[in-house]
């Protein structure tokens, strides 16, 4: 239990400097931002080019559930109010 109550204790966590948060750290996390934001969109399209790929895979394996999709897919649009 103390050793809980020591974790949690944030000065027991020794001195901290200040310097982290300004400057140059703010610079790098714009960037790691930005980065990381190029590189989440890149997988998110990488992803969505493997799905497109999976279901017309799925489609021309199961062509009898894909053409019920289809229909059924025809039918929520025509029911569908603008």
């Amino acid at each position: 239990m103390a050793d809980g109550e020591l974790r949690r204790d944030p000065a027991s966590r020794g001195p901290r400097d200040g310097r982290d948060a300004e400057g140059a750290g703010a610079v790098n996390d714009v960037e790691d931002a930005q980065e990381s934001d190029v590189a989440r969109r890149r997988r998110r399209a990488q992803f969505l080019r493997e799905l497109h790929e999976a279901k017309q895979l799925r489609d021309r394996v199961q062509p009898r559930r894909a053409r019920a999709a289809r229909m059924r897919q025809q039918m929520r649009m025509r029911t569908f109010r603008w």
